[in-house]
């Protein structure tokens, strides 16, 4: 192998790193973003017409992303006490596109600290002119229902679920 070959197979596995841990630091900006308070950079993860899909909610847009988290219901979590506490994902970049699958945490102060709900989570992911934003956010309670683990089983095409 050249020398030249050498080099450009490193560029490019240090661009995939690259692109891994933006990825990564977008995806777990959301729960410090989010106890904060901070609207517009929560919908600023996001593209413009990007979509947020939680069970009780569904989010299109940055403006009713933003809305969710002034909300009086989001507002009166953080005065309370919460925090969002996201997993490392587990990312797959194919190009401008990509896939991320994790967890979050939602911890309350309710007489001590107690586990509120815990979530699967699947983004996809696009590059744009400013960086890596969500396309879609998909979360769902894993209560149990079918829908969780297949979401997170989604992510990786190869995986045998067993039921």
């Amino acid at each position: 192998m050249t020398v030249e070959a050498r080099l450009e197979a490193l560029e490019q596995r240090l661009h995939a790193l690259e692109d891994e841990r933006e990825i990564t630091r977008l995806i777990l900006s959301y729960g410090p973003l989010v106890d904060s308070g901070c609207a517009a950079d929560v919908a600023a993860l996001w593209e413009p017409g990007g979509v947020y899909d939680v069970d009780e909610i569904l989010m299109t847009g940055q403006a009713e992303i933003e809305a969710m988290v002034r909300s009086g219901n989001h507002q009166r979590w953080i005065s309370g006490g919460c925090a969002h506490v996201v997993g490392p994902p587990h990312v797959t970049v194919s190009g401008d596109e990509a896939t991320a699958v994790g967890y979050t945490l939602m911890i309350v102060q309710k007489d001590g600290f107690v586990l509120r709900r815990a979530t699967a989570n699947h983004w996809r992911l696009r590059r744009t002119e400013s960086g890596w934003r969500a396309v879609d956010r998909t979360n769902r309670v894993l209560d149990g229902r079918e829908e969780s683990p297949d979401l997170l089983a989604s992510h990786f095409p190869a995986a045998t679920r067993h039921r």
